[in-house]
């Protein structure tokens, strides 16, 4: 079930940075390899959320995630908003799953929509074409009648639709053990085992 995997990450601009950024270093502590995207209103908000700056350099990002989660040479790439020819940009050569988290509901509606104008877009596209999973952690609230349409056309197509909704069963005390929450959910779809949190029914 936790044999290495390639893992299409991206990031746009919705609220819930913390999710996105805890799940990259869970993938590289467990020997994944990670192909990260991001949108330029992505550098907002892991800056409003997080004070984290996010390089406009790949190459910049690759070495500043690399050294922050201590992840072995060439197990983290990044790629540039329009670059085609990133690996994830074609069907001859898919990752095996691909989460947007978080994922705001103009890059879900593109996605719904099949536009390709950004490598993230051509990216969840590819997953579609290819059959393989595809991920959507959407924050947002209330969601608006053409945001559901949008879900429930995705999730009709295959894709697993994860709003980053809190469970309390658990007894949270932190931010952190909230964030976990989410994050074991978008493992557990990914088939990459964890220990963030006892599973239902288990003991503590």
């Amino acid at each position: 079930m936790n044999s290495a995997k390639t893992i299409t990450l991206a990031y746009t601009g919705a609220s819930g940075m913390p999710y996105g950024v805890r799940l990259l270093e869970l993938l590289l502590a467990g020997g994944h390899r990670v192909y990260l995207l991001y949108s330029q209103a992505a550098q907002l908000v892991a800056h409003q959320e997080m004070q984290l700056v996010l390089p406009s350099r790949p190459r910049e990002a690759e070495e500043m995630f690399s050294r922050r989660f201590n992840a072995a040479e060439g197990q983290l790439r990044v790629f540039g908003r329009e670059d085609w020819f990133a690996p994830v940009a074609s069907g001859s050569n898919p990752a095996d799953a691909m989460v947007v988290c978080p994922c705001t509901m103009g890059t879900l509606a593109a996605i719904a929509a099949g536009l390709s104008q950004k490598l993230i877009e051509r990216s969840a596209d590819v997953m579609l074409k290819e059959n393989r999973k595809l991920i959507l952690v959407p924050r947002e609230t209330p969601f608006s009648s053409i945001h559901l349409e949008n879900m429930l056309k995705l999730a009709r197509s295959g894709v697993i639709i994860l709003p980053p909704n809190a469970g309390f069963y658990h007894h949270p005390q932190t931010v952190q053990d909230m964030v976990d929450f989410v994050v074991a959910r978008i493992l557990d779809h990914l088939g990459i085992t964890h220990k963030l949190m006892p599973r239902w029914g288990e003991q503590d």
